[in-house]
């Protein structure tokens, strides 16, 4: 039997002409967009609104969009991308149930990056009390991103000397020996994310000085071994491409004043066949391991393309289901074949 609808009255104050406009969006797709989201009917009477819907949702409504009205006067041009985000941010459990959570905001020369949603506000503050740090979970939660943010705050405040981005050198589906150049210059490609957000929060020159001086340092995993890195900020992306061998060499490179961040998804491993992840194994290693922080994000903390959450969520849900008899029979002969 449905659970009878409720209807929650708030009013949005103070009233602003503008403020209220840019909340509502172009005929009032900002409504709509949290209307379908939450799946509640929104109606108003200028800022005097009516929700109705499961009771747990109009309140979640409420807490979004008294948010969002603080956002728009405080001069933030909202767009459907943005209601997206406030909407991603906690999941509609914690904006039913909202949890204060202290802010941390990064600062950049170019930006001030501030982690949206619990999670994400987690993740950052663990980079910033902990030596080393795990960020694990799927595309588009913000794992790498919140990790060069935090090495970019920790060189500008002079807490570090040097930023060092590693990866390990995995054929990702692509094989390496084709592309031109040596081990360095065959992998750079792959690191272009970790540049992208270098470049937005320092500028493309500055990058570029600072990599000539070595202040910051691209390099392959392999190019670690035999290494202590002080004060130092690492981030290792796509760690769960690296073997058990690699990662504990990685974890035992960390030397005085440097903190390590390691990011990884566990869904999308491409070592050969019958290789285990050092990230999976190093789950369980270091798990109860004081002075480590472990932050595991999930489909609902992803801040892309909805679509994005979506498409992570179905593969999720795939790899989870029992396989039927066919696809058992099916995997048994490629295996043979193998």
């Amino acid at each position: 039997m449905n659970a009878p609808l409720d209807i929650h009255r708030f009013t949005l104050e103070p009233f602003d002409a503008r403020s209220f406009a840019n909340l509502c969006g172009q005929f009032d797709e900002h409504l709509h967009q949290i209307e379908k989201r939450l799946d509640i009917e929104i109606r108003n009477r200028g800022n005097q609104f009516e929700l109705v819907g499961d009771a747990s949702r109009t309140q979640a409504a409420e807490n979004l969009l008294q948010r969002l009205y603080r956002e728009a006067q405080s001069g933030t041009e909202l767009s459907p991308n943005m209601v997206h985000l406030f909407l991603q941010e906690s999941g509609l459990e914690e904006l039913a149930n909202p949890v204060e959570t202290p802010s941390v905001t990064l600062k950049t020369r170019k930006a001030h990056i501030r982690p949206r949603g619990a999670n994400q506000q987690r993740y950052v503050k663990a980079i910033l009390d902990h030596d080393i740090n795990f960020g694990i979970g799927p595309a588009g939660t913000g794992k790498t991103y919140l990790a060069v943010a935090c090495a970019v705050d920790a060189l500008e405040r002079e807490q570090i000397r040097r930023i060092l981005l590693v990866r390990p050198a995995v054929e990702a589906g692509e094989k390496l020996g084709f592309l031109p150049g040596d081990l360095s210059q065959k992998i750079d490609p792959y690191l272009r994310p970790l540049y992208d957000a270098l470049y937005e929060m320092l500028g493309f020159e500055t990058v570029a000085k600072l990599i000539e001086r070595q202040v910051i340092e691209v390099a392959p995993l392999a190019y670690m071994r035999g290494r202590t890195l002080n004060n130092s900020f690492i981030i290792l992306d796509e760690s769960q491409n690296t073997t058990i061998e690699q990662m504990k060499m990685f974890l035992t490179r960390i030397g005085f004043g440097s903190t390590a961040v390691i990011t990884g998804d566990i869904t999308q491993v491409d070592l050969p066949r019958g290789t285990r992840s050092g990230l999976k194994h190093v789950m369980e290693v270091l798990a109860d391991v004081p002075g480590i922080s472990f932050t595991h994000f999930k489909p609902k903390d992803v801040v892309r393309h909805p679509l994005v959450q979506r498409i992570v969520e179905a593969y999720e849900r795939h790899e989870n289901r029992q396989p039927t008899r066919p696809e058992r029979e099916r995997a048994q002969r490629e295996t043979r074949d193998a």
